[in-house]
């Protein structure tokens, strides 16, 4: 295993068209913090778009899984199994209904909340003790289904109001990888003021 290596996958849906969608969260902070590092997704490799940097001298590879939502563990396991990291060091990042705009929740383990991508990750990878990192899109207005809203653009204040919160995760990746989930969730995890 490599113990100083990480992988961070983000959740989204593949093509142009979803590009801004509440539901593509995980890709938009990963391009966030490529477009931090200079680089681009040019790798394809077990179903997803790669690319890689460093944070505080640590290897970490990005993945855009660019699968179905209910398929994504396929290709978030067989990174992991290729590159040979540990599960306590990949990071799922999500978008959640359940939280506000500009709210992060980080955490070690735990269950899927009903979330396709998250479910098919723990089931492919075996366990439940899998970093996450779910970041609030809030609650659709009014009787909104949920997966209409979720598939929607943000709106211009929308996209606005979430360019603090993809710094704050950027933040939040640095704070996992260079000291630890607990300091991270101690951090991040409470409201920003």
């Amino acid at each position: 295993m490599h113990e100083d290596r990480f992988l961070i996958a983000g959740l989204g849906n593949p093509g142009r068209a979803f590009r801004r969608n509440r539901h593509n969260v995980g890709f938009i902070v990963l391009d966030h913090l490529a477009a931090q590092w200079n680089v681009r997704f040019t790798r394809h490799r077990f179903e997803a778009l790669l690319t890689d940097g460093a944070i505080d001298g640590r290897p970490v590879i990005l993945a855009k899984p660019q699968t179905y939502m209910n398929l994504v563990g396929r290709s978030v396991a067989a990174l992991a199994r290729y590159f040979r990291i540990p599960n306590d060091h990949v990071l799922i990042i999500f978008d959640d209904l359940d939280l506000p705009m500009g709210t992060l929740r980080l955490r070690g383990s735990g269950g899927s909340a009903g979330h396709k991508g998250l479910t098919s990750i723990l089931e492919h990878l075996g366990t439940q003790d899998v970093p996450r990192l779910r970041v609030g899109i809030s609650r659709p207005p009014g009787s909104m289904d949920p997966a209409d809203y979720v598939l929607q653009d943000f709106s211009e204040g929308e996209w606005e109001a979430m360019q603090p919160n993809l710094d704050r995760s950027l933040d939040c990746i640095r704070t996992w990888i260079v000291e630890g989930i607990a300091a991270a969730m101690n951090r991040f995890n409470p409201p920003p003021d």
